[in-house]
């Protein structure tokens, strides 16, 4: 895969989205023309430690009640969520299913 730069274009993008950096403008001189991306992976290209990225289905209005707490302390909806699943593992010991996931979920926001 081979990708181009097209200088004129980076500086019209830059200008429309109102990024003035003068090393921007050194550096795009000594940009080649192309990059060779063939050998190239997807993904992340340093692996995170300690965290594995998941999908799962939540109900609405448990994450809408997540953002608005999370946005109230400061701090990421996904990390509340995650200090409720921990706080929950660590006291009880029991393991997770969707129901009894739902019920911390809910207590967790009833606290709040």
């Amino acid at each position: 895969m081979q990708i181009t730069w097209d200088l004129v274009k980076a500086k019209s993008n830059r200008l429309k989205h109102r990024i003035f950096f003068s090393e921007v403008d050194q550096n795009e001189q000594h940009m080649k023309k192309e990059h060779d991306f063939s050998k190239g992976k997807r993904g992340a290209v340093i692996k995170s430690r300690g965290k594995t990225r998941i999908t799962i289905h939540l109900d609405d209005d448990v994450i809408s009640a997540f953002r608005i707490k999370a946005e109230e302390a400061g701090r990421g909806y996904q990390t509340l969520i995650n200090d409720a699943l921990r706080q929950h593992i660590f006291t009880t010991g029991t393991p997770l299913d969707s129901k009894t996931l739902r019920r911390i979920l809910r207590e967790e926001l009833e606290k709040s």
